[in-house]
C-alpha cells in the first residue's frame, strides 16, 4: 500500500506547514514528523481512520494530526491524500474523482 497525495491533497498540506512555520518553526518540523508518523501507519491499516462525520455516506476517511484533519480515500493499493483542513474549518463535500 502506498501513500500519494491528490495536487489539493499537497498543496493544502504544505500551506499548513508553511502557515505553523510562519509562527514556530519547531513546531512546523514536529508536525512533519508526526503526520508521517501518522499517514505511514494507513499503509497498513488503511480503514483505521474514522469516516467522515459531515459525509458518512461517501467513501473517505480521516486521521487527525494536531488540529489538522486529514481526509483521505483507499482506491486500489493507494491512500489518497485528497484534502487537509485545520479542525475549525468546516470540509466541502470531497470530489469523488479525486484519488
Amino acid at each position: 500500500m502506498k501513500i500519494l497525495f491528490t495536487p489539493t491533497g499537497r498543496r493544502q498540506f504544505l500551506e499548513a506547514v508553511s502557515y505553523i512555520h510562519h509562527d514556530k518553526p519547531s513546531a512546523a518540523v514536529s508536525f512533519l514528523q508526526k503526520a508521517e508518523k501518522t499517514l505511514s501507519r494507513l499503509k497498513e491499516f488503511p480503514d483505521s481512520g474514522r469516516l467522515l462525520p459531515e459525509f458518512p455516506d461517501l467513501p473517505f476517511r480521516e486521521v487527525i494530526v494536531r488540529s489538522y484533519r486529514f481526509f483521505y480515500r483507499v482506491k486500489d493499493d493507494v491512500v489518497w491524500i485528497v484534502a487537509v483542513w485545520h479542525g475549525a474549518q468546516l470540509p466541502d463535500e470531497p470530489e469523488k474523482n479525486n484519488g
